[in-house]
């Protein structure tokens, strides 16, 4: 089943390679979609994929490369386009 779903972490998530650790995450898993740097410090990503893959994706967002701190994800359910293809980081 596709989904799609939001996600924002907050935390030490920006200058820690965060965004290219997502990128790797999301290929890993086949999972499609994009990740950015917000200007309130924290990282959203945007990921759509099978459901069992996003839930994976999930739990590499929650735990982040080794120089980040995850305190807080916050996740919403989103409506899968079934057009998304690759994974690109946003500036």
């Amino acid at each position: 089943m596709l989904v799609a779903r939001r996600f924002v972490v907050k935390g030490r998530v920006q200058n820690v390679g965060f965004r290219f650790f997502a990128e790797r995450a999301a290929t890993l898993e086949g999972v499609h979609g994009w990740v950015s740097n917000r200007v309130d410090g924290a990282v959203e990503v945007f990921a759509e994929g099978d459901a069992a893959a996003i839930s994976r994706f999930e739990a590499h967002l929650r735990q982040g490369p080794p120089a980040a701190r995850v305190d807080d994800v916050w996740m919403d359910e989103d409506v899968p386009s079934g057009r998304a293809s690759g994974f690109k980081i946003r500036s």
